[in-house]
């Protein structure tokens, strides 16, 4: 009987080990250029483009992945990063490579920037004038494709007690009855409410529908001993505030 032959470990060409030749192959090209725009963030955030913001973004979900041709599709499909980051996950997931991870990603981004919109409300200061709940609705509503009414329901020292949303309807009317209103300020213990809600088409004047409905609340709210401060209709970039116009 013949010996037996010891095995061995299959050799590339050139007589190295295989397994030897994948771990001295260089990288992916895109996680050096990562790292430099990491470097850059670092170093001076402002000279970085839109797009190489979202390349970084984008690789915290992809890191296998040169995220740098879907950073510019979506600058590309989107026109800004505003946009992208505001975009809803329809029009995402309808660009080809964004799955379902990177959607969940994107509400959690999303989320953090309106909550920073939101801050000073959130902090319970003392409201002057409209400019702050203003602010924190446009961050919450105001890059909405649908109507939202919300409430900020405050103390007798105009502090904020609640921030809570009342109604979601379509592109151009939101159904909110009066009671759904004040039933929120009475569990709640307010003394005053700030009604707001948005405009998806862009123009922030009431309708006529925005000034009976704010009459009717204004109305029941006194019978109860309630403050209404104002109602206010925010778009992105803009908000009407009934009392500044002299509404309320």
């Amino acid at each position: 009987m013949s010996p037996r032959k010891k095995s061995s470990t299959p050799a590339s060409p050139s007589g190295a080990p295989a397994a030897l030749k994948a771990a001295e192959s260089p990288p992916p090209h895109y996680l050096g250029h990562r790292q430099r725009l990491r470097e850059k963030l670092q170093a001076e955030p402002k000279a970085l483009a839109d797009y190489e913001l979202l390349e970084l973004l984008l690789g915290q979900v992809l890191p296998r992945r040169d995220t740098k041709p879907l950073a510019k599709e979506l600058v590309g499909r989107f026109g800004s990063l505003r946009e992208v980051i505001q975009a809803t996950p329809e029009a995402l997931c309808a660009v080809n490579g964004f799955g379902e991870a990177l959607c969940g990603h994107w509400a959690l981004v999303r989320e953090v920037f309106t909550r920073v919109g939101e801050a000073p409300v959130r902090e319970r200061q003392v409201f002057s004038g409209p400019e702050v709940v203003a602010e924190a609705a446009r961050a919450r509503i105001g890059h909405l494709k649908v109507e939202e009414f919300w409430v900020a329901l405050v103390d007798n020292k105009n502090r904020l007690m609640a921030w809570e949303r009342v109604g979601r309807g379509t592109v151009d009317q939101t159904t909110v009855y009066p009671r759904e209103v004040l039933a929120l300020a009475l569990k709640h213990s307010a003394s005053g409410l700030i009604l707001a809600h948005n405009h998806p088409g862009g123009d922030p004047k009431p309708s006529q529908a925005d000034l009976d409905l704010t009459r009717r609340i204004n109305r029941s709210a006194q019978e109860l001993g309630l403050r209404v401060l104002d109602h206010l209709v925010v778009t992105e970039g803009a908000h009407f505030s009934f009392q500044d116009a002299g509404f309320l």
